[in-house]
């Protein structure tokens, strides 16, 4: 008997499925890049302009997405097709770990992967390496940066590193660049995605705070990633040098 069929249009959820239940995708976005082999998924275009169409066209039992990466007129317009939808909302870790076993369990009914136990262990062993105050850029040309109520910024919480806008009435609040240099951090979060900051292109406009340059796919996704998140995120913030460690 053969297993739904899934279209994903959230590329850490499409790691996730494809990992723990190989061959029931179907679709997958442009974005999807883990694991490297996705098999004969097809592909039906970005996570905010996917082909509503060519998603129709697959005749999939099930559509997974989120409510922060998908936009609603194309949630909308699936539903309208008669497809069922599933759209995740995933704000914190316990969130993240509840929305995962509801799709594998309830609405996939397959048991409860193992890397998901494994990541639930994996964060709760979890001790604050430090109290270091930060901001997290997720864009340039405007910065922006990560505020109030995200998955990310609930991440490092868990690791000792404090969002100095986590307070902030915007979840992705645009912020001036000599704004964030006086905001007394002790270092300065810098993700590979969305927005791809390197070595060389981000922590030279803040060249008086130690940078810490982690992998947006452990800080960010949620999936089977997670379970080794925590000493993957904690050697980037070790390497870093937060200034309240010297």
């Amino acid at each position: 008997m053969r297993g739904p069929r899934v279209v994903s249009l959230v590329p850490s959820l499409t790691e996730a499925v494809a990992v723990s239940a190989p061959g029931l995708l179907v679709g997958v976005t442009d974005w999807c890049t883990h694991p490297a082999d996705l098999g004969a998924a097809v592909r039906i275009g970005g996570t905010k302009n996917p082909d509503v169409r060519a998603v129709v066209e697959l005749r999939p039992d099930l559509v997974i997405a989120n409510e922060e990466e998908n936009r609603l007129p194309d949630l909308d317009a699936l539903r309208a097709a008669g497809l069922r939808v599933l759209v995740t909302g995933i704000r914190d870790l316990p969130q993240a770990l509840r929305e995962l076993e509801g799709l594998f369990v309830d609405a996939l009914g397959l048991a409860r992967p193992g890397w998901l136990a494994d990541a639930g262990a994996a964060w709760a062993r979890v001790e604050p390496m430090g109290a270091w105050n930060a901001f997290v850029p997720v864009w340039r040309r405007p910065w922006m940066v990560l505020g109030r109520d995200t998955f990310a910024g609930d991440l490092l919480a868990r690791l000792g590193v404090r969002n100095v806008y986590a307070d902030h009435a915007e979840r992705y609040p645009r912020i001036p660049a000599a704004e964030l240099a006086a905001a007394g951090c002790d270092l300065v979060v810098f993700p590979d995605e969305p927005y791809r900051f390197t070595a060389g292109d981000g922590p030279e406009a803040f060249p008086d705070l130690p940078a810490a340059l982690v992998s947006g796919r452990h800080l960010t996704w949620y999936g089977p990633s997670l379970a080794e998140a925590p000493a993957v995120l904690a050697a980037a913030l070790r390497a870093a040098r937060p200034r309240s460690q010297d």
